[in-house]
């Protein structure tokens, strides 16, 4: 499955400062790959890696309240995301709830790698899968059960 992988980051309000950091932490890995994300968090994370010296191309989507989060669930559709890192606010209420459910689910439904939490996206992003080249993730079956 070796391949410059699409990852997707996007983040809440407050979470953003969690996406940076963990964003930074991780500029090694994510400088080899294309990163999409919503359209505060990528000008947060721009505006990080270039504080840091470092050099990575990010697209830019609308902000999640204003369709991001439907555009990225868009592009998993349409599989040209590979890996999804959503740091969401669970303690706060969201006025676009219905655009983050459906990104979460066509991530589930498309079978795209998704964390939500700093240490699934830690895990997730270094596993040794990635640079397996006979690895092949399974699509999934919907299908009802049968013994």
């Amino acid at each position: 499955m070796k391949k410059q992988l699409k990852i997707a980051l996007v983040a809440h309000d407050a979470r953003k400062a969690d996406m940076v950091e963990w964003a930074v932490f991780n500029s090694d890995m994510l400088s080899q790959h294309k990163l999409i994300c919503t359209g505060t968090t990528g000008g947060l994370i721009q505006q990080a890696f270039e504080d840091e010296g470092i050099e990575v191309e990010v697209k830019r989507m609308n902000s999640g309240p204003m369709g991001g989060d439907a555009e990225i669930a868009a592009l998993v559709v349409n599989k040209q995301i590979d890996f999804c890192v959503f740091l969401i606010d669970d303690l706060s209420a969201n006025p676009h709830e219905a655009d983050i459910q459906m990104l979460l689910r066509q991530c589930r439904i498309h079978n795209v790698p998704i964390a939500c939490n700093r240490y699934s996206a830690d895990l997730m992003i270094t596993s040794p899968l990635w640079d397996d080249e006979e690895y092949e993730p399974k699509a999934p079956q919907y299908v009802p059960f049968k013994r």
